[in-house]
C-alpha cells in the first residue's frame, strides 16, 4: 500500500508540475508552459498529446532521437547489472569505448567526465600540469577566442567571453586572454611561450554557428607546437558526427592535442570525455584528477551502442546529405525574408542569423509545431538529430517559411535594415 500511494505522488498533473517547478526550482531558464512527456524518433509530445518536429535534439545531446530501440536495449540490459561501481575499479566498457574515441579522433587516451564543462575543466588543468612538468616557469597563459562560450564552472567561465556570463562572478581564473575570432595577426601578437593552452571551438556553437577558419586553425597549430602549449578543440556542440565527420577540425589538417566532448556521447545520459596525445596525458597520475560519476558502466555501455550505430547506419553520410539540403531549403527562404541576413554552418548545425531578436520566431515556432532556439540574441540554431529524414527537413521547410510568414517581426528589423541600405550606399559611393 505505501508503495502504491509514493507511486501516486509522482503522477502529478501538468499543470502541477509546472507549478511545483516555479515554487521549488531555482530562477535559471525561462521555460514555456509545456510539459514534454515523451518522444520518438525526431519527434516529441506534449502533455496534451500534441506532437513536435524537434529540430534542437536536445542541444545536441539527442542525436540519434528519442526512444532508439538499440539504445533502449541496452539502457534496460545495463541498468538491471550495475549503474555505477565508482573509478576505483574497472567494469566492461570504458576501455573499450576509449578505444573507439581515440579511434575516431586520432588521439591516444581517455579520461571520462559527466558533462562538457566538466571535460573543459579536466582539460584546461591537463595543460597547466604538463606545463609545470616541463618545468617552464610562468607557462600559464591560456588563451580563448572571442564570442566562445566552453561552459558555467569557474575555468570554463574564465575562458568563455561573452561578458553576460563572465561578469556577474567576476573575479575569475586569472591568466586568460581573449584573440579575435579568426583574426591570425592578433592570435600571432598574444602566443608567445607563457601560453600553456590555445582552447578553440572549431565551430562556435552558443556564438552564433561561426567556424573557424582554415588559416586560423593551422596557424594555431603551429604557434602551439612552437611554442609547446596544447592546442584543445571544444568539440562539446560540434563533435562525434554533427558536421557529417567524426570531428569538426577534421575539415582542417593538423590534430589538436585535446580535444573535448559531450553532449550526444551517451545518447541523453551524462557523459562526457577528455581525449588527449599521450605526451600531454601522461601527465595525470594517481590522485591529480577524478571523478566520481564519470564514465559509470550504464552510461558508457550506451555511448558504445551510440557510436556503433553511427557507424552501422552510416549516419555520418545522412547528415552530410541532410545538412546540404536543410542548407539549400534553408538559402531559398532566406532569398524571400529580407531580414535573415546569414545562414551559415556545416552538417546538421545550422545558425539563421536575423537583423532583429530571434526569440519571438523561436516562440512562434513552437506554436506551429516546430522545435528550434536562439543563440547569440539574433541568430536561430538547428541541431536536429543525425537520424532526421529527406522528408522531415521539408516538413521543417515548410513549417519554418510558415513561421516567418505570419510573425510580426519586431520593430528593430526596420530600423536595422534602414541602416543596412545606407551602410550599402556609403561603400558603393567609395
Amino acid at each position: 500500500m505505501k508503495h502504491r500511494k509514493s507511486k501516486a505522488k509522482q503522477n502529478v498533473s501538468a499543470e502541477q508540475a509546472i507549478r511545483l517547478a516555479g515554487r521549488y526550482l531555482m530562477n535559471t531558464y525561462r521555460r514555456p508552459p509545456v510539459v514534454f512527456v515523451r518522444g520518438r524518433g525526431c519527434y516529441l509530445y506534449d502533455h496534451r498529446g500534441r506532437k513536435y518536429l524537434d529540430f534542437l535534439g536536445g542541444l545536441a545531446v539527442n542525436a540519434l532521437g528519442y526512444s532508439h530501440p538499440r539504445l533502449t536495449r541496452v539502457i534496460r540490459r545495463e541498468s538491471a547489472r550495475a549503474v555505477h561501481v565508482s573509478n576505483l575499479f574497472h567494469h566492461p566498457y570504458q576501455g573499450p569505448l576509449a578505444r573507439k574515441l581515440a579511434e575516431w579522433s586520432g588521439l591516444e587516451r581517455v579520461f571520462f567526465t559527466n558533462s562538457g564543462t566538466e571535460a573543459i575543466e579536466g582539460a584546461i588543468k591537463l595543460a597547466r600540469l604538463a606545463a609545470h612538468k616541463d618545468g617552464t616557469d610562468g607557462k600559464t597563459r591560456i588563451l580563448a577566442l572571442e564570442n566562445s562560450f566552453h561552459g558555467r564552472t569557474f575555468g570554463a567561465l574564465s575562458i568563455t567571453h561573452p561578458s553576460k556570463y563572465r561578469e556577474p562572478f567576476a573575479p575569475l581564473v586569472p591568466g586568460v586572454e581573449f584573440v579575435r575570432f579568426n583574426d591570425v595577426a592578433d592570435l600571432e601578437a598574444k602566443f608567445d611561450d607563457s601560453v600553456c593552452a590555445i582552447v578553440i571551438e572549431p565551430i562556435q556553437g552558443e556564438g552564433g554557428i561561426f567556424p573557424v577558419s582554415t588559416p586560423f586553425w593551422t596557424r594555431a597549430r603551429e604557434l602551439a607546437s612552437h611554442y609547446g602549449a596544447a592546442l584543445i578543440a571544444d568539440e562539446i556542440q560540434s563533435g562525434l558526427g554533427r558536421t557529417g565527420r567524426a570531428f569538426a577540425y577534421q575539415r582542417h589538417k593538423g590534430l589538436p592535442d585535446i580535444v573535448v566532448v559531450a553532449k550526444p556521447l551517451a545518447g541523453g545520459l551524462p557523459l562526457g570525455a577528455i581525449v588527449a596525445r599521450e605526451n600531454l596525458a601522461e601527465s595525470f597520475s594517481p590522485g591529480l584528477h577524478g571523478s566520481t560519476f564519470g564514465g559509470g558502466p550504464l552510461a558508457c555501455a550506451v555511448a558504445l551502442e551510440f557510436l556503433s550505430v553511427v557507424e552501422d547506419d552510416n549516419l555520418l553520410e545522412n547528415v552530410r546529405e541532410r545538412g546540404s539540403q536543410l542548407r539549400a531549403e534553408l538559402t531559398r527562404i532566406a532569398s524571400d525574408f529580407d531580414f535573415i541576413r546569414e545562414v551559415r554552418g556545416e552538417g546538421l548545425i545550422c545558425g539563421i542569423e536575423l537583423a532583429a531578436e530571434g526569440k519571438p520566431y523561436v516562440e512562434a515556432a513552437l506554436r506551429e509545431g516546430l522545435i528550434i532556439n536562439c543563440t547569440h540574441e539574433r541568430v536561430l540554431r538547428l541541431l536536429p538529430p543525425f537520424i532526421v529524414t529527406e522528408r522531415q527537413v521539408d516538413e521543417f521547410a515548410q513549417r519554418f517559411r510558415h513561421v516567418l510568414t505570419k510573425t510580426k517581426r519586431p520593430s528593430s528589423v526596420a530600423a536595422e535594415l534602414v541602416e543596412r541600405n545606407d551602410r550599402g550606399a556609403l561603400a558603393a559611393s567609395r
